[in-house]
């Protein structure tokens, strides 16, 4: 191409930019001396000389989490067309349009999209009232979280390392926001109040907001992300509950990310042994526990054993926390052991005639796809194997 080129100067060239290197020197040393101070200097953790984030472009984090979750990107309109989300692309809309005008009359008739009063007169036929009220319930714990999990990621995004850490995190943000949003449409569908959060589901997010550093990712992306997945996978396969599988497999990158990330960046020593820490941890793991109580009824509703789904839940809890070094204070087996004993326990004096069991060993986990998920998780063993449980603390049968 050809160009009219102005005439410039070249003194004036050079005498800007010497001005501008002995500006960037002032400030940058100055910003260097306050961080030597223990005072803030750069804020940023940026390294414009290499154009990525402190920690490196960590390549390897990115596909696993940022390019991973937008080929796995689900849209609201598609998935629940009684809504009224139109998040779905013209050039999608065309593609499906032209998809529809190619089936049969049996296949239209097969995949005709509900709008939203055929969507509630499905669930008026498919659940009770009781029933419903037992869905809402249980769902609103994970509603409740979903706006929490929007706001600790949106922090968390500022405490990691790397490009990779942040394209991954900046997508949980965007998941975390869709979470919220469409799982407030569901709900709100059914009809029916959706209940505060209760007082240990309080104690539980607040804590995990007011956490520095990342203890946010642990009580976040393990804690709360592992208990928003196993409950997906315990609801998914339910009539007009079927979208929680895809927010199933939205949470099994969610829960992935602190075992890939500290591949990358290991915690140190004191990182993950630290007393204070490790009661931090456990009092983020602990408020779980009684939560499960508070809905066991709307569980029972569904003909789901609150015992069974906090054992299948604390083990894939505690196996998330032990392999990427975030301890509690106890053992994995040891907590194991404690845990299954207090739902023994709990069984021995609630329930007449019960013989004791190893919770730990339940799966709640239903539909076959989000086994799979899980097992690409947790391992095989995460899933499947019954946990050696061994000497301590076990109920009377």
């Amino acid at each position: 191409m050809q160009f009219d080129v102005i005439p410039i100067q070249p003194e004036a060239t050079r005498r800007n930019r010497r001005i501008e290197e002995g500006v960037n020197r002032v400030l940058r040393s100055y910003d260097r001396v306050r961080s030597g101070l223990g005072m803030q200097g750069r804020k940023a953790p940026y390294d414009d000389d290499r154009y990525e984030f402190l920690g490196g472009p960590s390549d390897t984090l990115r596909k696993r989490h940022y390019d991973k979750s937008l080929r796995n990107l689900w849209k609201a309109e598609a998935h629940l067309p009684w809504s009224d989300f139109a998040d779905c692309s013209a050039q999608e809309r065309q593609l499906r349009d032209v998809a529809e005008r190619a089936l049969t009359s049996t296949e239209s008739s097969a995949v005709a999209r509900m709008r939203q009063g055929d969507f509630k007169a499905m669930l008026d036929r498919e659940y009770t009232p009781a029933q419903k009220r037992a869905v809402v319930n249980i769902l609103s714990l994970i509603g409740h979280g979903e706006a929490y999990a929007w706001l600790v990621s949106a922090e968390v995004l500022n405490e990691v390392k790397s490009t990779g850490a942040r394209a991954a995190l900046t997508m949980q943000v965007l998941e975390e926001a869709k979470h919220f949003v469409v799982l407030r449409e569901l709900l709100l569908a059914f009809d029916m109040p959706i209940p505060r959060m209760c007082g240990w589901e309080y104690l539980l997010l607040e804590r995990t907001y007011k956490s520095t550093g990342l203890e946010k990712l642990f009580g976040m992306n393990v804690v709360v992300e592992g208990f928003a997945l196993s409950l997906f996978g315990l609801l998914a396969h339910l009539p007009g509950l079927e979208v929680l599988g895809l927010f199933h497999l939205d949470e099994a990158r969610h829960t992935a990310l602190p075992k890939n990330y500290f591949a990358e960046f290991p915690m140190t020593w004191w990182e993950s042994h630290d007393p204070r820490a490790q009661l931090r941890r456990l009092s983020l793991v602990l408020p779980a526990v009684p939560v499960l109580f508070w809905i066991e009824e709307d569980l029972a509703t569904l003909g789901i054993d609150a015992c069974e789904f906090g054992g299948s839940l604390a083990r894939k809890v505690l196996l998330l926390a032990d392999r990427v070094g975030f301890k509690v204070g106890l053992s994995r087996g040891q907590l194991e052991r404690l845990l299954d004993w207090s739902f023994n326990r709990y069984c021995k004096a609630t329930r007449p005639g019960f013989v004791g069991r190893s919770f730990l060993s339940a799966e709640t986990t239903r539909r076959p796809d989000a086994q799979a998920v899980e097992r690409e998780v947790f391992g095989a063993g995460g899933l499947d194997a019954v946990p050696d449980l061994g000497a301590g603390p076990r109920p009377r049968a």
